[in-house]
C-alpha cells in the first residue's frame, strides 16, 4: 500500500496538481504517513510532520466535540441555542432564499444544536446572486477561501442581523452552521474552543500538532498555501507565516484548525475503531443521513453533490454506489479524509485551494484502498 500511495503522490505532484503532499493510509492504529514534493515554491522537502491548514475538516471534530457535551448533559440535540447565543434570538425568515431583505416572516421555531449539526439552522453559503449574498459579503460574513477577519463575538453579531434563507430545519446550505457551533462549545464550557479541544478530544488522543493556530516554535513545519493561477501556482500564504502563524489577534472559537496526517488519522482511527470517543448511538447518527430529502436542493450546494451522497454530522456519506457506506469530508485548501466500513481510514493534505487541477489527485487517492 505505501508503494502505491508513494507513486500516486510523486506522480500527482509531478503533474502540478499540488507543490507538495502529504498522505496516510490504513487499518491498523498506526500507519506510514507519505510525503512528496516541497513545502513551498523553490523550498525545502515537504515534511511528513507537516502541520497543515484543514479547514472544513474541522467540522467533523467539532460535532464530535458538540456530542460529548451532549453525552455529559450539558446540550441536547433539539435544545434551542438562543440561551447562549442570544444574537440568534428570534430572527426573521425569508420567504424564499433569493427574497430581497426585507421579505421576510417570523421564525416557526428556534435554531437547535440538531440544525447546526446538519447544516440546516437557516444560515449558511449562498451560491447563487441573491440579496443575502450581497448582504453577506458586504458586513463580513461570507464564506470563502481565506482565514477569518472577524473576532468571532463581532462575527456572529453581524451574522444575527441577516434573515435565514430558510426556516430552521427546512433547508441545507453549508459551512456558517459550523462556524455557528464553534462560539456555542465555547459559551457552553466556559473556556476558549481551543482549549477546550485540546482538553477533550487532541490530549486524549495524543494530537499534539492540532490547534487553531501553530505555535511560534513550529511554525518551521507550515508549509506554504496555494491556489492555482493562470501561469502556474499562486502563493497566497507563505511558508511559516500568514494567519495561522503564531496567536490570531482575535478571538477565533468560530474558526478553523491545524493539524498534522498523523493526528487526523489518529482522531479519524478512534471513530472508526469505536474507542468510546463517542457513543455508539451517537456515531450512528454522526455517519448516517440526517438531511430530509426535501432539503437537498440543487442550488443548496454544488451541482451533482447529493447524487448518492447524504450528511450526518460533520461529515458526507455515501448512501449509494461502490464506497456505499463510507463516510469523510474534505477541507477547501485541497485536505480530504474517508473512513470506510472496513475502517481503512485514508487522510490526504496539500495546501493548494480546491479547484479542477486537484480533483484528480482527490479522486485516485479515494480509489486507492480499492487496488
Amino acid at each position: 500500500m505505501s508503494e502505491d500511495l508513494h507513486e500516486l503522490l510523486d506522480r500527482h505532484v509531478a503533474a502540478g496538481a499540488a507543490p507538495g503532499v502529504v498522505a496516510i493510509i490504513g487499518r491498523a492504529e498506526e500507519a506510514e504517513v507519505v510525503a512528496a514534493g516541497v513545502a513551498s515554491i523553490g523550498g525545502a522537502p515537504m515534511s511528513a510532520d507537516a502541520i497543515m491548514r484543514i479547514q472544513s475538516m474541522t467540522k467533523v471534530i467539532s460535532a464530535v466535540a458538540t456530542l460529548r457535551l451532549i453525552e455529559s448533559g450539558d446540550l441536547a440535540l433539539d435544545q434551542p441555542v438562543d440561551e447562549w447565543l442570544p444574537e440568534l434570538a428570534d430572527p426573521r425568515v425569508l420567504t424564499s432564499p433569493t427574497a430581497a431583505l426585507d421579505d421576510t416572516v417570523a421564525t416557526d421555531h428556534p435554531i437547535a444544536v440538531r440544525h447546526l449539526l446538519t447544516n440546516t439552522s437557516g444560515y449558511g453559503m449562498m451560491l447563487s446572486d441573491s440579496p443575502l449574498q450581497q448582504a453577506m459579503a458586504d458586513n463580513g460574513t461570507e464564506a470563502g477561501p481565506e482565514p477569518v477577519a472577524l473576532g468571532a463575538g463581532e462575527w456572529l453579531r453581524r451574522l444575527g442581523e441577516l434573515p435565514l434563507a430558510f426556516q430552521p430545519g427546512q433547508g441545507w446550505r453549508y459551512h456558517h452552521s459550523f462556524a455557528v457551533l464553534g462560539i456555542l462549545i465555547a459559551r457552553v464550557t466556559g473556556r476558549p474552543l481551543g482549549e477546550h479541544l485540546a482538553a477533550e478530544v487532541f490530549v486524549p488522543l495524543g494530537m499534539a500538532d492540532t490547534a487553531l493556530w501553530v505555535p511560534t516554535d513550529k511554525v518551521d513545519r507550515l508549509p506554504a498555501a496555494h491556489r492555482h493561477g493562470p501561469d502556474g501556482f499562486v502563493e497566497t500564504e507563505p511558508a511559516a507565516g500568514g494567519f495561522y502563524a503564531g496567536p490570531p489577534p482575535f478571538d477565533v472559537d468560530h474558526g478553523e484548525l491545524v493539524s498534522t496526517a498523523r493526528d487526523f488519522y489518529r482522531f479519524a482511527r478512534a471513530l472508526a475503531d469505536d474507542t468510546g470517543l463517542i457513543s455508539k448511538v451517537h456515531k450512528r447518527l454522526l455517519t448516517s443521513d440526517q438531511v430530509p430529502e426535501q432539503c437537498k436542493t440543487p442550488d443548496s450546494f454544488f451541482p451533482g453533490f447529493w447524487d448518492g451522497m447524504g450528511w450526518g454530522f460533520g461529515v458526507a456519506l455515501h448512501v449509494a454506489g461502490r464506497h456505499h457506506g463510507r463516510y469523510g469530508w474534505s477541507g477547501g485548501l485541497g485536505t480530504d479524509f474517508f473512513v470506510d466500513p472496513d475502517a481503512t481510514v485514508g487522510v490526504l493534505l496539500t495546501q493548494v485551494e480546491m479547484g479542477r487541477e486537484l480533483w484528480p489527485l482527490i479522486a485516485d487517492f479515494q480509489e486507492l484502498p480499492l487496488r
